[in-house]
């Protein structure tokens, strides 16, 4: 079962950014955001290295687990297999306009089936015990987006999703490209409204285009829930307001250097297994943007974090370096434009 307050914030599934390392981080920052992985295909969680893609630390959930297939036996199989490592939700991805998903006839291009959606979801159900959740645009190409969200929404709620979650623009299948649809055409807010008002019992999250604390407390007064995505990556001190803003509750830190500074035991421990320093920190680059020594911080983690015995010396020095370049004035939540 998915609580309205379950999915009062969340960080999207972002491919090839949102990893284990970059979900602890994230947690560190907010105890109270649902965490999404990376979209991993039925046939990878079926037929790959499990414990390498699935795996994760207990201290990320709540977590996620989206999955992107179109068969419903398919589906099944990998929502048990997720089952077995203990994750919050499964998520189907049926927004994401990839050339990848294109080929496989899954992800946005699910919009123009719907009743396959929904027996996708009826089979995840009747595999596991475990909240099944649908993420998908308004509509793609040239469908009517009021008919195409609403015709989905209706059957797979009836097949018993828990929870949708909806990026509010259309995607484009044949004319943009995948980065193109993350900002066109324009995003309508308002039909999601228009969503939630239809099926008041089902959780509505909205995804799209929300950057700000200001915007995410506007949409919270019309969905259940606001999902973001680059805006949470880019910028992660974002995150640290989101526990006292959106729920009321203390920041697990003050700024930015405690959260990092709390972040370094996990970076040690990866980095004694074997990990590179740069596949932790290429998820810090965010931090500091437009204070003094942010330039030099974002060189040395990008430039030197990747040579050959890169270690944690190197980012504790860029993290002072930059201390030092602010004179000692560290910003906190109190003095921070969220």
């Amino acid at each position: 079962m998915i609580r309205n307050s379950d999915m009062r914030f969340s960080v999207a599934p972002m491919m090839d950014w949102t990893d284990r390392h970059c979900r602890y981080l994230h947690r560190l920052m907010t105890r109270r955001a649902r965490l999404y992985t990376e979209m991993l295909t039925t046939g990878a969680v079926i037929f790959g290295d499990r414990e390498r893609l699935l795996g994760f630390d207990p201290f990320e959930r709540p977590l996620a687990l989206q999955l992107g297939g179109s068969k419903p036996s398919d589906l099944a199989q990998a929502s048990v297999i997720a089952a077995g490592f203990d994750y919050d939700e499964i998520n189907l991805n049926v927004g994401c306009p990839s050339d990848r998903v294109q080929e496989g006839a899954f992800g946005a291009c699910l919009m123009l089936r719907p009743t396959l959606v929904a027996d996708c979801v009826r089979a995840m159900k009747d595999a596991v015990s475990l909240p099944v959740t649908v993420k998908c645009r308004i509509g793609v190409d040239d469908q009517d987006p009021e008919t195409a969200l609403f015709a989905l929404a209706e059957q797979v709620v009836a097949a018993g999703a828990d929870a949708l979650i909806v990026h509010a623009r259309k995607a484009w299948l044949k004319g943009l490209s995948p980065k193109e649809n993350r900002d066109r055409p324009p995003l309508d807010y308002a039909l999601v409204h228009r969503l939630k008002r239809a099926f008041p019992h089902t959780p509505i999250a909205i995804n799209g285009g929300i950057a700000t604390l200001a915007a995410m407390k506007a949409q919270l007064s019309a969905v259940d829930g606001v999902m973001v995505g680059r805006a949470a990556y880019q910028d992660p001190e974002l995150l640290l307001a989101v526990d006292p803003e959106l729920f009321g509750e203390e920041a697990p830190f003050a700024d930015a250097f405690e959260a990092i500074e709390a972040y370094y035991p996990y970076l040690e421990r990866q980095l004694a297994q074997g990990e590179r320093l740069s596949a932790m920190t290429r998820h810090m680059l965010g931090f500091f943007a437009g204070r003094p020594g942010a330039r030099r911080y974002r060189q040395r983690l990008t430039l030197e974090a990747v040579q050959k015995g890169a270690d944690l010396a190197l980012l504790r020095g860029a993290v002072e370096e930059l201390r030092g370049s602010a004179g000692n004035a560290e910003p906190t939540l109190a003095g921070a434009a969220w």
